[in-house]
């Protein structure tokens, strides 16, 4: 069965860099962003890592925590370590989990369709392809975003969308297209505009459906 989102995120435990790691137990009280690439020492996933190394003040600001997967082993990941710190100038302190045996790969189905298990494997016929999970402290899956092997990921994409989830968790709003902290939000449908003045202000009715107010404080 295919994952969903609000469905509870899998659990597993599997051997990482970081040691033996039970998911839903180290995700505590956090956010969580599990993401998958397809092989250790490739030009794309290096910079991905990179990338996501870089942000590692702005995922504790948010109290998220990331941990990445591929089908490589935990030694592999200790060394392609080196060459991502290099690269990006910033320590790849984050957990990589070894999932030789696909065992997180088909539970999160991140393999692609003609995935399969040949002698000598390569990244093009037995990787995973580059999917990420934001899953929530309740352990349930908030967001799904699945590419390609040939397109890199934009991780500052992954941390506005991560801003926006954080922003309407539990309470009415939604984020309009392109939404970036700071700005407005829209009011929830539930809340009337006269509820909506009473409890958030000022309303800027752009359509009775539409209306849009500054994120309190």
């Amino acid at each position: 069965m295919s994952l969903r989102i609000n469905d509870i995120a899998p659990d597993f435990t599997a051997d990482t860099t970081e040691g033996k790691i039970s998911f839903h137990d180290w995700i505590g009280d956090s956010y969580a962003i599990l993401f998958s690439h397809p092989k250790d020492f490739t030009p794309v996933c290096t910079t991905e890592f990179g990338a996501v190394a870089q942000l590692a003040d702005e995922w504790a600001k948010r109290n998220t925590k990331v941990m990445g997967v591929s089908v490589d082993t935990v030694e592999e990941h200790k060394k392609w370590k080196a060459d991502i710190s290099a690269y990006a100038g910033a320590p790849a302190t984050f957990p990589i989990i070894d999932d030789t045996s696909l065992a997180v790969s088909k539970l999160y189905d991140m393999l692609p369709a003609e995935a399969y298990m040949p002698e000598g494997r390569t990244a093009a016929n037995s990787a995973t392809v580059r999917t990420v999970f934001i899953i929530g402290p309740d352990k349930k899956i908030r967001l799904m975003m699945i590419y390609p092997m040939s397109v890199g990921r934009n991780f500052a994409e992954v941390l506005r969308a991560l801003d926006a989830i954080q922003v309407t968790d539990g309470a009415p709003f939604a984020t309009p297209a392109n939404w970036v902290p700071g700005q407005d939000v829209i009011v929830g449908l539930s809340v009337s505009t006269e509820d909506a003045k009473a409890k958030f202000g000022d309303v800027d009715v752009k359509l009775p459906y539409l209306r849009f107010v500054k994120k309190p404080e």
